[in-house]
C-alpha cells in the first residue's frame, strides 16, 4: 500500500497530516506505540519542511510519501527549500543546547523512527517504522 498527500505550506495543514497518519494507521491496524511513533516523526519532519525549508511560503508544496511493506512504513516528507546539511545541526544534548526552545526536531525523529535518511540536499527525509 502506498498513499502520497500534497500540502501547501502553511502549519494549520499540520491537521491534515495528522488526519492522514490516523486514516493509514486504522487501516494498518498499527500498535499505539507505532501510530504515535510515526505521527510525532512525521508532523515533526512536516513542520520543519513547512517552517524550515519552504519558509512558510503557501505557494510551495510539501509532499508526505507514505509506503507500507511487509517489513515497514516508511514516510518520506519534500520540500522545494534550499535544503541543509544534517551534519550541520548541533547537538540538542550538548550543555550548551540543552536550555534552547528550537533544535531538537531531527534529534526527535532519529529516536522515534528505526531509520532516517536525508536526501536532495536535505529537503527530502525519509523516515522507517517496523511494524513487526
Amino acid at each position: 500500500m502506498s498513499r502520497i498527500m500534497i500540502i501547501k505550506s502553511n502549519p494549520e495543514n499540520l491537521r491534515l497530516v495528522e488526519k492522514f497518519i490516523d486514516e493509514i494507521s486504522e487501516e494498518l491496524k498499527l500498535s499505539d506505540e507505532v501510530y504515535g511513533n510515526i505521527l510525532i516523526a512525521t508532523l515533526e519532519a512536516t513542520n520543519n519542511a513547512i517552517v524550515h525549508g519552504n519558509k512558510q511560503q503557501e505557494d510551495l508544496d510539501v509532499e508526505i510519501f507514505m509506503e507500507e511493506t511487509g517489513e515497514g512504513i516508511s514516510m518520506t516528507i519534500k520540500d522545494f527549500g534550499k535544503g541543509f546539511n544534517p551534519n550541520d545541526i548541533p547537538d540538542p544534548t550538548a550543555p550548551g543546547n540543552i536550555e534552547k526552545t528550537s533544535g531538537r526536531g531531527v534529534f526527535l525523529m532519529s529516536k522515534l523512527s528505526d531509520s532516517i535518511e536525508f536526501f536532495e540536499n536535505g529537503t527530502k527525509v525519509k523516515l522507517f517504522f517496523n511494524i513487526n
